[in-house]
């Protein structure tokens, strides 16, 4: 029964991935396209969870913590940036 859930969890997440691949595309502005960057990072952590639901296999939250850590500071880095004009003082 947990792998029906899993299956359309995963569905749901890859509908959400192209959704933001879309946004991150046409975006209007930089500031959506940041926007959406930070939110494929997370549907992309979303992923990675549900694969290790249906793997069962506690390597793939580690791998979800490591892409948190990183899609949380490459969005400040982006938003530092733009803000500033650079990222380091």
């Amino acid at each position: 029964m947990i792998e029906i859930a899993a299956m359309i969890a995963l569905g749901a997440a890859s509908l959400a991935v192209l959704l933001n691949l879309y946004r991150l595309l046409a975006g209007p502005g930089i500031a959506d396209r940041i926007l959406a960057l930070d939110t494929l990072t997370i549907n992309a952590i979303a992923l990675v969870v549900i694969f290790g639901i249906l793997f069962g296999t506690g390597m793939y939250f580690e791998v979800a913590l490591l892409f948190a850590m990183v899609g949380f500071l490459g969005t400040v880095a982006l938003c530092k940036y733009l803000l500033r004009g650079n990222v380091i003082e």
